[in-house]
């Protein structure tokens, strides 16, 4: 995988999530971030993400828990530096 050089690594449908929420906000216009329950939609709509909000909210949570992810006034936003 891409992060195999990550310090911690995470389960292969968790790192599935952060390349689904990663490409929504930086593609999807969403610079702002995604609110937490419009990312939790969005995992539970994809095709390639288990369709439980409670896996949604697990595998969030570990993304955020890892630094994949952070948190801005209650957005999820990328930790990758732009490109």
């Amino acid at each position: 995988a891409m992060f195999s050089n990550e310090p911690r690594s995470l389960p292969d449908w968790i790192e599935r999530g952060y390349e689904i929420l990663s490409t929504e906000i930086t593609e999807g216009g969403h610079e702002e971030g995604l609110s937490r329950d419009r990312a939790r939609d969005d995992l539970v709509a994809h095709e390639d993400f288990p369709d439980n909000p409670d896996d949604a909210e697990y595998a969030i949570d570990q993304l955020l828990n890892s630094g994949w992810l952070y948190e801005v006034a209650g957005k999820l936003r990328v930790t990758t530096p732009e490109e």
